[in-house]
């Protein structure tokens, strides 16, 4: 299927019917104007061309109408998260009702669980995999603290097995066999940071939900990477950042899905904010809070339109050039990678990364054992722009949209030239 050789890597990027989307993005250069191998999409995105359009387009419309621009810019303020709610809807696999864009990824986690996290005395206990990301396992013990709860008996660490690196989903189910009755909360990185692991949506939703405990996924490195299905997967709630793989900008606003069977549940908590109140009578102040009818009634303020402007100009170019052809690059491209890096026969070398398709995204984790960060400095001088993760892990992301078979082949080549010169 594979070959090591610059000609194949050359010929499936002229047989790729998504090679011109390379064109839409802006790469980082050297000092003599090259462009550098940009393989860190997972950390923060490339900046689509349409992006300082898109947001000069309102700073435009902010100096000619001022205020009147929430009704008369050219794209009107006011309803502008709508702008974004289809594309997102489709990239996560939900109804555009159950989708919407707002705040930042953990501020959003935590609203989220105002809603979905309601311990009681006994059934109180929430898991996520041992090596989530640290903003996720902080929030958890914060609410755990917030609700009176001990997080060393409250928080359950859904762990590998000593010697592995990868979550089995039969221990997750033997966790939930001898403590299901204790858990409230399931909230899993859809894909793990670390190790780059795709895991079970579904299988993990249904068995929540076998116990009586709510589900939600963290989809910081899923959306735009993976397809999660969230509706049809029956999840109840899940959180998202749109600068990574969606291509939003440093810091961008985040996005929030809620199943449709919560929308008119009065008995979730939440805390509020006068953008989720109906639209209709929100300007008119003086209103008890009534809240919008699907996730757009979790809003809390108005939100950042040069933000949004960003993150509509990413989308566009995930609705031109369909998710499903993304992820089926996705799945190509990086099993290239795998390829070329499993030649190098190289016993220092072990992909962490599941190797079925179906558990991973773009994602390559690399051990490269006895190594250390200089690896990463090398390869940088090399011109290669990576991540590196204590404490021997480069990360490599080879992102369908602007990513290359030849970029995947000539970073493999920089690879084994700074390994042999140690």
């Amino acid at each position: 299927m594979y070959i090591n050789s610059l000609a194949f890597a050359q010929s499936q990027d002229q047989q790729d019917p998504l090679h011109s989307f390379r064109n839409e993005f802006l790469f980082p250069t050297d000092e003599q104007g090259q462009k550098l191998i940009y393989l860190c999409g997972n950390s923060l995105g490339l900046q689509p061309k349409k992006t300082s359009e898109y947001i000069q387009q309102e700073l435009n419309d902010w100096s000619k109408y001022g205020v009147e621009g929430h009704t008369d810019a050219k794209n009107p303020w006011l309803p502008y998260h709508e702008f974004l709610t289809n594309s997102m809807a489709k990239i996560v696999g939900a109804k555009p009702s159950e989708v919407v864009i707002m705040n930042s990824l953990t501020a959003n986690l935590h609203f989220m669980m105002v809603s979905f996290y309601q311990p009681t005395k006994t059934k109180y206990k929430i898991i996520i995999e041992s090596d989530a990301f640290p903003s996720d396992k902080y929030a958890v013990e914060s609410q755990l603290k917030f609700h009176g709860f001990d997080p060393k008996e409250g928080l359950i660490l859904w762990k590998p097995r000593e010697g592995e690196d990868l979550c089995r989903f039969e221990d997750l189910e033997e966790i939930m066999k001898n403590q299901g009755d204790e858990i409230a909360l399931l909230m899993i990185g859809s894909t793990n940071y670390y190790s780059g692991q795709s895991f079970p949506l579904k299988k993990i939703t249904k068995l929540g939900h076998q116990y009586g405990a709510i589900v939600g996924f963290d989809l910081a490195h899923g959306a735009g990477n993976i397809q999660p299905n969230l509706h049809d997967i029956n999840a109840d709630f899940a959180v998202w950042c749109t600068y990574k793989y969606l291509n939003s900008g440093p810091g961008s606003l985040g996005g929030c899905f809620v199943h449709e069977r919560h929308e008119n549940n009065s008995e979730l908590k939440r805390f509020t904010g006068w953008w989720g109140h109906n639209k209709q009578t929100r300007f008119n102040m003086r209103h008890d809070f009534d809240a919008l009818v699907g996730a757009e009634g979790w809003q809390l303020s108005n939100p950042s339109i040069l933000s949004m402007a960003a993150i509509r100009a990413s989308l566009d170019v995930f609705e031109e050039a369909g998710f499903d052809n993304i992820r089926k690059k996705a799945v190509k491209l990086t099993g290239y990678l795998e390829f070329l890096i499993n030649d190098l026969k190289n016993p220092l070398i072990n992909i962490i990364t599941p190797s079925n398709p179906e558990e991973r995204g773009c994602q390559l984790s690399i051990q490269v054992k006895s190594a250390d960060k200089n690896l990463h400095t090398q390869l940088t001088k090399a011109g290669v722009i990576s991540d590196w993760r204590e404490p021997d892990v480069i990360r490599i992301a080879p992102a369908p949209l602007y990513n290359s078979f030849e970029d995947v082949f000539h970073f493999v080549v920089k690879l084994k030239i700074v390994l042999k010169n140690g």
